[in-house]
């Protein structure tokens, strides 16, 4: 701690310490070249109109278009391939006549001349597989380069208006446009048939089979199989942004009707509710499904055993499931012969209305897919539809795809999370497995419902829903084994190279670090929101004010922005510029502390200050040494030598002194005596911003008598100069220490500056270790080989 300076109470000096204790900030004379943190985002932002006003809600022109789906479909086993047949009926609500149509061939990516294969880029190692070599220019997607020597992509047989007329088409990769015998008008619809075909292909992380040598089954996920229509809007026009495989989808709501032609002794689920189990399942399979309907808790449909019988027999007979699905904007399901089903039906919200809480999976995924899977799927749709809108839907289905990953459709989702072959798991896996199910069940409200642009804006849905996912983590388990959602947890990606970042606001196709930029940065960005910048209620409000004007609507990220704004009156355009428009971090810097006291001219306490000031100072390592080397002074030996000085006392009191006091309290205000009574300290803090992105101030203060306070400053503090300010603080007690972001609240990069006086560094720690260890065990596995006991699947 700086040494304390004193502060006189006359007429000038009064006024310096007022100006402290009211205004409070001062800023260095060499301030920094503006960084016009605080300038509003303005250009930055689309023009409001009456499509998208500029509160964020819609606006009274505002217009989307839809599409209804008549599919009939026919999953071929023996062959994994894809045979299907639509009529889609498509409607212009836009004020543009459409000359043509563009529908999604999402399949194509997988092509060999695909965009995706052709840019691919990587050189040569000095080891590689062939598999390594082939993929250097092949297509790949999540999980790398797709698997099998079959031909990938749609083969598309027909495109027919419904008097079975051609209809012109021309296929542009992952692309195609129909071209229409008249325009469309405003107000019209327009139909036509499609057939298709395509080959399954291995499960490469959003669609495909998962192969299982010990019994010869495949267990399906298929997702973006048909030929779907493209989003025509007043902002992008056509959205046909080729699919080159981490952007994901934009597409149109409609309604579906489905019919699955599958294996006999498959189960299949898919999005909306089937029209048919009284034809497809048994009876014992009925009674079930009927208890399920009534009870709070997961009955089995199809047990394991039943699900492994069927696997060691496969039927060839097919049979036809039927389903139907409202206002939705994509379709997918899940079929297999290995698949184990539970459900339940309950009352989510307390409002009557049930909804079906479901899971499928194979034997690989117990015993915790049977234990959590479908109650996670019902606290998720609880968790979201309080801060959001209810889940509006019949069903919500988790289907166990492979042992990582995860990805989502409406009310159905593939997600990830296997134990060991020996039953036993980890804390990281049962973590991940719920936290895979939360996540991909939660992006039925982003994007489902509130339906942004993925092929443009992945943070849109996926910073969200993992913000989200965070605070349905913390209701599920308060110590639960997050990844992502605290401020903290993204401070490594924002102290790393820069040349390997980009700002959030980039386009889905051209990050680097995925998983960190849309997913990880947007959703500490909220978490930083809600609970430093904004507060729980104002950014609850604001959150769910988004999402109830944009339910079952196109937002972008404007609309965003400003509802957040127009919902809680925060001004809050230096944010949205620092975390989503920059790579900027966050690093605070409590560079120094000066502490001043109000000097009370009193001689009682100012002559007792100064003598031990005095006795302080003198007692020097000379002054030490000197007793005991000289023996006697001259002084001391003689004493003609002495004075009026060698028994003058300088720090003792005189009637002069306090008469000199007395003057001075009698020209003293009421004000002035106050502040002399007060015996308040006043610390001036300098504070650099060294990382560049404007951030609140939180400051814990640490007393000499063993209590704390931590005080609060908005970001608004680095507004005219976002380089180094020094704030005064007032406080009635001495401070011990202070410390920046006491809670890790603001992603500050660099904690070793946030400390006054100064932490000693922290020593970096390495392990010895040698090579050839055998892989540790998970501690399921320690404690059977411990105790020899049979673990519980409950923890």
């Amino acid at each position: 701690m700086s040494n304390m300076k004193k502060i006189g109470t006359g007429s000038s000096n009064l006024w310096l310490l007022c100006l402290l204790f009211f205004i409070s900030i001062s800023y260095s004379q060499a301030q920094i070249s503006s960084t016009r943190a605080f300038e509003q985002l303005g250009s930055e932002l689309p023009t409001p109109n009456t499509y998208r006003t500029g509160s964020g809600a819609p606006g009274k022109d505002y217009f989307q278009q839809q599409a209804d789906y008549k599919i009939k479909v026919e999953l071929d086993d023996e062959n994994q391939r894809i045979i299907g047949s639509e009529v889609v009926t498509y409607y212009n609500f836009s004020p543009d006549p459409l000359k043509y149509i563009w529908l999604q061939l999402d399949m194509n990516m997988f092509e060999e001349n695909s965009i995706n294969a052709l840019s691919k880029t990587g050189g040569i190692k000095d080891k590689m597989t062939s598999a390594q070599l082939k993929g250097l220019n092949s297509a790949s997607s999540v999980y790398g380069n797709v698997k099998g020597d079959k031909k990938l992509g749609y083969n598309i047989k027909l495109v027919k208006d419904l008097k079975g007329n051609d209809l012109k088409h021309t296929i542009n990769s992952t692309m195609m446009r129909i071209d229409l015998p008249a325009p469309l008008a405003n107000g019209q619809s327009f139909s036509f048939k499609i057939d298709w075909d395509y080959n399954v292909t291995d499960y490469y992380g959003r669609s495909g089979y998962e192969f299982f040598p010990e019994d010869g089954n495949y267990n399906y996920f298929i997702a973006h199989w048909f030929p779907r229509m493209c989003v025509y809007d007043d902002v992008e026009g056509w959205q046909n942004k080729q699919f080159m495989g981490s952007g994901e989808f934009s597409l149109t709501f409609g309604n579906y009707e489905v019919s699955i032609t599958a294996p006999e002794d498959h189960v299949v689920v898919a999005t909306g509710e089937c029209q048919n189990w009284n034809k497809v399942l048994t009876k014992t399979q009925q009674n079930r499904i009927a208890q399920a309907a009534k009870s709070n808790e997961p009955v089995i449909i199809v047990s394991q055993d039943e699900a492994i019988e069927r696997s060691k027999n496969p039927s060839k007979k097919k049979q036809t499931w039927e389903f139907k699905a409202s206002n939705v904007r994509d379709f997918a399901f899940a079929s297999s012969r290995r698949f184990i089903w539970d459900a339940m039906q309950t009352d989510v919200y307390g409002n009557g209305r049930k909804i079906w809480s479901m899971s499928v999976y194979s034997k690989e995924g117990n015993p915790l897919w049977e234990q959590y899977s479908t109650k996670v799927v019902e606290h998720t749709l609880k968790s979201y539809g309080n801060r959001t809108i209810e889940y509006p839907y019949p069903v919500a289905i988790s289907c166990h795809a492979e042992p990582r990953g995860g990805m989502e459709y409406p009310m159905i989702s593939f997600n990830g999370g296997r134990p060991e072959a020996d039953g036993t798991y980890s804390a990281q896996t049962k973590a991940g497995m719920i936290g895979v199910i939360i996540h991909e069940v939660g992006h039925n409200f982003f994007p489902m419902i509130v339906n942004s642009d993925e092929r443009q804006w992945t943070w849109m849905d996926e910073g969200l829903n993992t913000f989200c996912q965070y605070l349905a983590e913390q209701e599920w388990d308060r110590e639960f084994l997050g990844r992502r959602g605290e401020a903290q947890s993204i401070v490594p990606y924002m102290r790393s190279d820069p040349s390997q970042m980009q700002p959030i606001m980039t386009n889905s196709e051209n990050i680097i670090q995925f998983g960190n930029n849309a997913y990880g940065k947007p959703a500490a960005a909220l978490n930083i929101l809600r609970e430093t910048v904004m507060g729980r209620e104002l950014f609850d409000y604001s959150f769910k004010e988004y999402a109830r004007r944009w339910a079952f609507k196109h937002p972008k990220p404007a609309d965003f922005f400003r509802t957040l704004e127009d919902a809680s009156a925060v001004d809050l355009d230096w944010f949205w510029k620092g975390w989503f428009y920059t790579t900027l971090p966050v690093d605070q810097d409590l560079a120094e502390v000066e502490w001043y006291v109000a000097d009370s001219q009193d001689p009682e306490i100012t002559k007792a200050a100064a003598r031990e000031d005095y006795d302080e100072k003198r007692n020097t390592l000379s002054v030490i040494n000197n007793k005991k080397d000289i023996a006697e002074t001259v002084v001391e030996k003689d004493e003609k030598m002495k004075d009026f000085y060698n028994s003058y006392d300088p720090f003792a009191v005189t009637p002069q002194d306090k008469a000199k006091y007395e003057k001075y309290l009698a020209g003293l205000s009421e004000d002035d005596r106050k502040v002399l009574a007060s015996a308040t300290n006043f610390y001036a803090i300098k504070l650099k911003n060294k990382g560049g992105l404007v951030m609140p101030v939180i400051i814990k203060m640490e007393f000499e008598d063993g209590t704390s306070e931590v005080v609060r400053f908005p970001a608004e503090i680095w507004r005219q100069n976002a380089g180094e300010i020094t704030k005064t603080v007032p406080t009635k007690k001495k401070v011990k220490k202070f410390i920046l972001d006491p809670f890790h609240e603001i992603a500050d990069i660099d904690t070793s500056n946030n400390s006054f006086p100064r932490e000693p560094e922290q020593p970096t720690r390495f392990q010895l270790f040698k090579d050839g260890t055998a892989p540790a065990m998970n501690p399921m596995q320690e404690a059977r080989q411990n105790k020899g006991a049979k673990i519980q699947s409950a923890d």
